[in-house]
């Protein structure tokens, strides 16, 4: 993985791992099939802060074009990549009172959330944002909402590990949040980066009305009930020990996840 040296990672999405920082480009490579993509950002370059991006990665369908969504987490720009213009638009400037925090793909539309839990459509048509008008959205104000599409729904994710889990639906039937008791059968998967879900988790190899969580400061993995956030068990890779947790010695560590059957796809006719 020697491609990646001397970058900054930004995410994972659509199978793809994003990386930041040579020359002004943002340089996806999918590990599993080696295909890669090197983007110029150079005129975006002063609105990125390379360690709080947050990057989607989409296709066209039926085509071999494909979107890119960024995000800077400090400054709350948000960005929009078209292979088709081979151009970068800017949809929210630095320092707009409108604070997108993470956005998602569901049959065919990209959806975003703002940190007071508002949740629209991006139009890739006509570089705008329109947002929905749901009841019963929480009284939250809080920059770390993740949105996930898992299922054919829409979920927002509030997760503190052992602390804080709420988990909505957004039901398009009564245009309203619908809180969820549990997960059912759904696993999250949450990294510093970004929230995932997974159907049938089994399937994988995971446990279904779970949360598994990591961070770059260990090599284990927390698994939490999906139902009361409580701790339920500690996952090491196979053959590391657990490291002393004085030691600050470089070791092994989770960073993301990534998902080589998430493949993202955009219908450019469905919003004008």
């Amino acid at each position: 993985m020697s491609y990646f040296w001397g970058l900054y990672y930004c995410g994972s999405s659509s199978g793809y791992i994003i990386m930041a920082g040579a020359n002004n480009t943002l340089q996806l490579m999918n590990p599993f099939t080696r295909k890669q993509k090197i983007i110029d950002i150079s005129t975006i370059r002063n609105y990125l802060n390379y360690c709080a991006c947050r990057v989607l990665l989409a296709f066209a369908k039926g085509s071999s074009e494909f979107v890119i969504v960024a995000s800077c987490k400090s400054s709350f720009s948000l960005h929009v990549y078209q292979s088709r213009n081979s151009s970068w638009v800017t949809y929210i400037e630095r320092a707009n009172p409108l604070k997108v925090v993470d956005f998602v793909v569901l049959h065919n539309i990209i959806y975003v959330i703002t940190d007071k839990a508002q949740v629209g459509v991006l139009s890739l048509n006509s570089s705008s944002l329109k947002f929905l008008k749901l009841k019963n959205t929480p009284n939250i104000t809080y920059s770390f909402l993740n949105l996930l599409s898992c299922d054919g729904k829409l979920l927002v994710v509030v997760f503190t590990p052992g602390r804080l889990l709420d988990v909505y639906m957004i039901d398009f039937r009564t245009m309203s949040y619908a809180k969820l008791e549990n997960l059912g059968d759904i696993a999250l998967f949450y990294s510093r980066n970004k929230c995932y879900a997974l159907a049938n988790p089994r399937k994988w190899g995971y446990e279904s009305n779970s949360v598994y969580y990591i961070n770059c400061m260990s090599i284990e993995c927390e698994v939490y009930s999906g139902s009361n956030n409580e701790l339920l068990k500690c996952i090491v890779p196979a053959g590391r020990r657990r490291p002393h947790r004085r030691s600050s010695r470089s070791r092994t560590y989770w960073l993301d996840w990534c998902f080589r059957n998430l493949h993202y796809e955009v219908d450019y006719s469905l919003v004008e």
